[in-house]
């Protein structure tokens, strides 16, 4: 019987392997006969979500951008993302790959025609944001809210969405060969849940379908290389391994105790902390051993393991639960911000306008003052015109009276001539009369 238990426990431990193998085997032989490994620079999908309502037609738009050189990028730096179109708006992606003066990348989503809308624009939208593990999918980063778009506030997101020291962890699958992995879901329809956290880990474009199998999937554009790149092959043999280190059946009792130490650690966290340390991921090999441990001293009951693994679901539950909880609680702080900073505005703008309204009138009284020098102004101007034109009138008067006497200037000359001969005449004749009188003085 003790040999029988040990090759059971053999094929037990060498049945994973050998799946794993036949996997990897047929991985290789696709690619050898022209399948390529993904790399998604840019790709818009269509998700068509069974859960339909009143509220809309179930559609999201999801979005992947693969970030080339992530560590080139300046401080303060944003990447904005090709347009896309969902309900007939164009939005994009907004990043701050090194946080927009804050230590964290800062991500938004933006209305991309915002300076064209009309006033009076608005737009509901329920989305997520991701930043996506590229080694461990479960432990991605990701958010989901809801906001009121309009033409004066066109862009809403996160500020402090991932700390730079965890983004730059190498350790972490955030950045894999200098790649940022980002994701965004997007939709105008106002069903409560449509896109949540569980949505964005578990849909996986390469299969096309949600764990769930509760929405479809249609690619509208894709642009992926012909070949595979070195990082496409590390990260598929970095997930290998991953799945390798998960297929581990049969443990030890030191494995087990190190296990139930780890878990007890995490245990010790306040549930936001678990939620941020990205622990629930190697958790989730902890369980695995926890519940797999056959030695006699510490077999566990049926009752126990079942606990285990419903504590291992509900564990990321909980966290997920308190994430959302200080997410919420640190919303209403950055209102509360947002409506001091507004407050603050509406106080000066109130101020100012006082201000522009006691110097409008100072300008009024200025332009009364003018208005009364252009009236005087305008009275001594007419008085000049009037003289003007008068001098002009009895100048055109007197040009006339000089061509007309210029006319007869010649005959006037001629009749002077003959009165000067005349007049020289007279006065001979007269100087004789005169002479012939003193002649007669001496006689009489």
């Amino acid at each position: 019987m003790e040999g029988v238990n040990i090759s059971y426990s053999l094929v037990l431990v060498i049945l994973p392997f050998l799946s794993i193998l036949f996997d990897l085997m047929f991985t290789i032989l696709s690619a050898g006969s022209g399948s390529n490994l993904p790399k998604v620079i840019w790709r818009v999908e269509i998700l068509n979500s069974k859960s339909q309502s009143k509220h809309g037609n179930g559609e999201i738009a999801k979005v992947t951008w693969r970030i080339q050189n992530f560590s080139s990028f300046r401080r303060d730096q944003r990447l904005c993302s090709e347009n896309f179109s969902v309900d007939g708006n164009k939005w994009r992606i907004d990043i701050y790959p090194k946080g927009n003066k804050v230590d964290h990348l800062s991500i938004f989503l933006t209305v991309a025609d915002s300076a064209t809308l009309p006033s009076g624009w608005t737009r509901f939208a329920q989305y997520g944001l991701a930043v996506i593990d590229q080694i461990d999918r479960q432990a991605s980063i990701a958010r989901v809210l809801t906001y009121e778009f309009n033409a004066m506030d066109s862009s809403w997101g996160y500020p402090s969405f991932l700390a730079l020291s965890e983004l730059e962890d190498p350790e972490r699958g955030y950045l894999v060969n200098d790649a940022c992995l980002v994701e965004a879901y997007i939709s105008t329809d106002r069903t409560d849940g449509l896109i949540s956290h569980e949505l964005m880990l578990e849909t996986d474009s390469d299969k096309h379908e949600t764990k769930d199998n509760q929405t479809t999937m249609k690619i509208e554009s894709a642009i992926e290389p012909e070949e595979p790149t070195d990082e496409d092959i590390n990260t598929f043999f970095s997930g290998l391994e991953s799945k390798l280190l998960n297929s581990k059946i049969v443990v030890s009792q030191e494995e087990a105790k190190e296990a139930l130490a780890k878990l007890d650690e995490a245990m010790n966290m306040t549930p936001v902390d678990f939620y941020n340390s990205g622990k629930f991921s190697p958790l989730k090999q902890t369980f695995k051993i926890l519940a797999s441990v056959k030695c006699s001293s510490t077999t566990l009951t049926i009752e126990q393991k079942n606990e285990l693994l419903a504590m291992q679901e509900s564990l990321k539950e909980v966290a997920d639960r308190a994430a959302k909880a200080v997410e919420d609680k640190k919303h209403l702080s950055e209102m509360e911000s947002i409506k001091l900073t507004i407050t603050h505005n509406l106080d000066r703008n109130l101020v100012r306008y006082k201000e522009v309204e006691s110097e409008v009138k100072q300008v009024d009284q200025k332009l009364a003052a003018f208005q009364q020098h252009v009236e005087e102004a305008q009275k001594e101007k007419e008085k000049m015109l009037d003289e003007r034109n008068g001098i002009f009138r009895s100048s055109k008067r007197m040009k006339v009276e000089l061509e007309a006497l210029e006319k007869k200037w010649a005959e006037y000359e001629a009749k002077a001539e003959v009165a000067e001969n005349e007049e020289k005449a007279v006065e001979a004749e007269w100087e004789r009369m005169k002479d012939f009188i003193s002649s007669l003085k001496g006689k009489i």
